[in-house]
């Protein structure tokens, strides 16, 4: 069997079996990087696909998505715009951890567009077996990832657009990026913004919109 994700994917596939034949997969340099290959979870199918960039460093430790300090956010955030967490499927557009050391720590490093096109096969997969009512972005990198656009999210942010496989994509900030904020007053506004946009997706679920 090879190791890229056209070698891997099975003709019927299950989020179990992907996850499985996933941590073969060799189609960029990341594998050698990474500890171990983070796959999305969740139900199948799910009301909602959050879509992050790469798995971050408590991420790649434990092999699973969004359970580091954005995670943990992104609970409260679900939770402030009424998407129940157990609803929906998780993931990223790449796989494996990208990362630079610093002294002992390993820092984020953002994936390149080689990176991201590796990884699409497993993304459209997911998609295929997920079949969410919407997909929610989280980041610029996510959205044009799946847009294949360059995206402005100041603009864009809040906004749902038809995506290039179905169903609609929505387009909001990544909660990580409300960790970076140092100013209490500036923090909270930015979780503000981010649930304001959430609940855009959370009425088109609750209207079963497709």
């Amino acid at each position: 069997m090879g190791s890229a994700p056209a070698d891997l994917i099975p003709p019927r596939p299950t989020i179990a079996g992907l996850r499985e034949v996933a941590a073969a997969c060799r189609a960029c340099e990341l594998w050698r990087r990474g500890t171990r290959t983070v796959f999305g979870e969740g139900p199948a199918p799910a009301a909602v696909m959050l879509l992050g960039e790469q798995p971050g460093d408590r991420e790649d430790r434990v092999g699973r998505p969004f359970v580091g300090p954005a995670g943990k956010l992104l609970d409260r955030l679900l939770d402030a715009s009424g998407i129940d967490r157990r609803t929906a499927y998780l993931t990223n557009v790449v796989k494996h951890f990208n990362w630079e050391p610093r002294g002992k720590r390993r820092i984020h490093r953002r994936p390149t567009k080689v990176h991201v096109a590796a990884c699409r096969p497993w993304l459209e997969a997911e998609l295929v077996v997920v079949r969410p009512t919407i997909v929610v972005c989280l980041g610029a990198t996510a959205a044009a990832a799946l847009l294949g656009r360059p995206v402005r999210l100041a603009e864009e942010r809040g906004k749902v657009f038809a995506g290039p496989i179905e169903p609609p994509v929505l387009l909001t900030a990544h909660p990580s990026s409300i960790l970076r904020i140092d100013d209490d007053r500036a923090r909270r506004e930015a979780f503000d913004a981010l649930v304001r946009d959430l609940r855009v997706a959370a009425r088109r679920i609750a209207a079963g919109h497709v």
